[in-house]
């Protein structure tokens, strides 16, 4: 079967390829489509006599393919920012963060118990429902060209405190569930950890451009991507293996580079390997869902996915708000980070491989699966929605009024 990996990988391009000709056709978000493809086909699907739909033979590399395009979708996302502006707001990061992580996890709580779950489910749950898709997030974000909008800072900002609270959360989660002896200091030592790696780039970031600007001055494109890639792989693996996800080292990577003036170069030379291999991840996704599973947990689901519609707008609005954007500009962030994905999956696989009940794996295939479409529907139609919700709450008329508003 081995011989026919080319031809297997070679036949989920082509079905990718027809997904996203029938997406550019009906002017749709090109993810939902490569994720329902992913669960269309797969394991549970027939063989053909000549073309396996069922990609068990691939699995493993198109899976691996699938990481490469979230270490490409995050980074050229922090290609597009600025380290000076990231760190000049630090303080409305930290702020929302905390915001919106404290609403999600506490809804997620209340509805755990409400269910019904025992304490452990609950946690597990919680942690399904707090955590949002970094890759998901990015891939519109760049989709819909709004990596310059005013409210998109934060939004990266959210998305990296989420990471350092998914860190202590896993640790925690993972001595509760599986028995390891994680102790008081091992969990602030990874807090420790996240933080001064984090820090310790935006340091390079700061001091080290004009040594990048030296060492990345380098005429062949060719020994020139080879550098980036290089870089960038080593770092998204070292991460890894201090136990920061290796998506956040491609990121921060990102961010130091977006601070040379090679910054529109490796742009340039990194956006077709972003759209290729970031493609390759929401198929894979939807590879690892098995679409007769979730039956058993659609009501759970649907519960968790309007609670989770709803604590996201309000903590997007409150943490916008404080931060000093505007009404429109908050509603976009509760909109944009809506989106469910691999981090949530990775928390039911932990309940999971703890024995605890089989429900939670259904439970976050179907909510994921929901929010992993309704996210890009929602961020692409938010203008609509807000001037929907504006007409109720009469926003707009603040503007009339910058001197109210400078006091709010």
């Amino acid at each position: 079967m081995t011989d026919h990996l080319v031809f297997e990988v070679g036949t989920a391009l082509v079905l990718v390829a027809l997904a996203a000709i029938l997406a550019g056709r009906l002017k749709f978000s090109v993810i939902p489509f490569f994720i329902l493809l992913g669960m269309v086909v797969g394991p549970h699907f027939s063989e053909f006599r000549i073309i396996d739909l069922t990609f068990v033979e691939s699995f493993d590399i198109i899976e691996f393919f699938g990481r490469i395009g979230v270490l490409f979708l995050l980074f050229y996302l922090g290609l597009e920012f600025s380290v000076g502006k990231l760190i000049k707001s630090g303080r409305n990061i930290a702020i929302g963060g905390t915001i919106y992580i404290g609403i999600n996890f506490t809804l997620g709580l209340v509805y755990g118990f409400a269910a019904g779950f025992p304490l452990y489910e609950v946690l597990i749950i919680a942690g399904i429902i707090t955590i949002s898709s970094s890759a998901i997030v990015a891939k519109v974000l760049v989709d819909l060209k709004r990596t310059a909008n005013s409210e998109t800072e934060l939004i990266l900002g959210i998305i990296m405190f989420e990471d350092i609270f998914l860190a202590v959360y896993l640790s925690i989660i993972s001595g509760l569930v599986l028995g390891d002896s994680s102790s008081l200091l091992g969990t602030f030592t990874s807090i420790f950890i996240a933080f001064g790696y984090m820090l310790l780039f935006f340091v390079i970031a700061r001091k080290g451009a004009p040594l990048l600007n030296k060492l990345l001055n380098i005429r062949s494109d060719e020994i020139f991507i080879l550098v980036i890639f290089a870089s960038l792989f080593f770092v998204a693996g070292f991460s890894e293996l201090i136990h920061v996800a290796e998506a956040i080292g491609a990121l921060l990577l990102g961010l130091v580079y977006s601070e040379t003036e090679h910054r529109e170069r490796i742009e340039h030379l990194v956006v077709p390997f972003r759209d290729f291999f970031g493609a390759i991840f929401f198929f894979s996704f939807g590879l690892s869902i098995d679409p007769f599973s979730l039956g058993g947990a659609v009501w759970l689901a649907v519960g968790a996915v309007i609670l989770t519609l709803i604590g996201n707008f309000i903590a997007g609005m409150i943490a916008g708000r404080r931060a000093g954007l505007s009404h429109k500009a908050s509603s976009n962030i509760g909109l944009t980070i809506v989106s469910r994905g691999e981090f949530s999956i990775i928390m039911a696989n932990l309940g999971i491989a703890g024995g605890l009940m089989p429900v939670l794996k259904p439970f976050s295939a179907l909510y994921v699966l929901s929010l992993a479409i309704l996210g890009p529907l929602l961020t692409k139609e938010s203008k609509l929605i807000y001037q929907m919700l504006n007409k109720v709450f009469k926003w707009r008329k603040e503007k009339k009024k910058p001197a109210v508003d400078s006091n709010q």
